[in-house]
């Protein structure tokens, strides 16, 4: 099948949702403290208004207290064009998080699939959509079960995917990379010593700003964590328009930019 090359990174549509007052009880690998709620609501409105300038319809659902970690809500889904897949996160008290966001996707896409065997995991921060595949590393969160349920969905609507591995110790495969533009990944040297991404351009981040690699390409526009200039003067030396959020409270979670929404240009009687 054959895609616009620019696919992976234009899109109409996004969704968010807000932070909850429970987000103090949210998972985190390495306790640095509790976040504060209202510097990450003014961080998490800029955001919104960073995708919504560029054209897109940003759609904010509200609050979920039952769920600390539901501001990010990129793990719930992998929405493509042909359809969305309802993850399995591999967090127990996140599983309800993909059952609440399933009908939100059911008003765009007239096909949304779901990962139904028990024993597979799986987490949109695991999965990066390229020009030409769909990477999805093995992690704490996904497992090899989660992966193979994903092909035999995708592989049915077009789509390549490829296992990879994410390095010891990172929470996710896109804690380490993101994409620029379909032949172009941000990524942290120790990501691409691997060789998982050969083949691509490979911007790395600066010695010190790992955490620079969690960026979003949306439309004209690659949105950056603040705090890391030498990594946002590489990726604006390479060409890209690049805006800048606060994270210093989704980083006490381990959230970054991609996190924080579902990006997609949907097709079909609903899209």
């Amino acid at each position: 099948m054959t895609r616009p090359a620019d696919a992976s990174f234009r899109f109409t549509h996004a969704i968010c949702r807000a932070p909850a007052a429970s987000i103090t009880r949210g998972l985190r690998a390495v306790d640095t403290g509790d976040p504060d709620l209202e510097p990450m609501r003014r961080h998490h409105a800029d955001y919104v208004a960073a995708l919504r300038s560029t054209g897109a319809e940003v759609t904010v659902l509200p609050a979920l207290d039952a769920y600390p970690d539901s501001v990010f809500v990129e793990d719930t889904a992998l929405c493509l064009p042909e359809g969305a897949v309802i993850m399995r996160p591999g967090a127990a008290s996140r599983l309800g998080e993909a059952g609440e966001m399933a009908p939100v996707l059911e008003t765009f896409y007239a096909r949304v699939a779901r990962i139904s065997d028990e024993e597979a995991f799986i987490e949109g921060g695991d999965i990066l959509v390229t020009g030409r595949e769909i990477l999805v590393g093995r992690s704490a969160r996904t497992n090899a079960r989660g992966i193979a349920a994903l092909e035999r969905i995708t592989s049915a609507w077009g789509h390549a995917v490829r296992e990879v591995r994410t390095p010891p110790g990172v929470l996710h495969f896109k804690t380490d990379c993101s994409l620029l533009d379909a032949e172009t990944i941000l990524a942290t040297p120790r990501l691409d010593a691997s060789g998982c991404l050969a083949g691509y351009r490979v911007i790395h981040t600066a010695p010190g700003e790992e955490a620079a690699a969690n960026a979003i390409r949306f439309n004209d526009l690659v949105i950056m964590a603040a705090g890391f200039p030498r990594t946002e003067a590489a990726v604006r030396a390479a060409g890209f328009r690049v805006k800048t959020i606060g994270n210093s409270e989704c980083a006490k979670l381990d959230g970054g930019m991609s996190c924080l929404s579902l990006r997609f240009s949907p097709k079909g009687p609903r899209g």
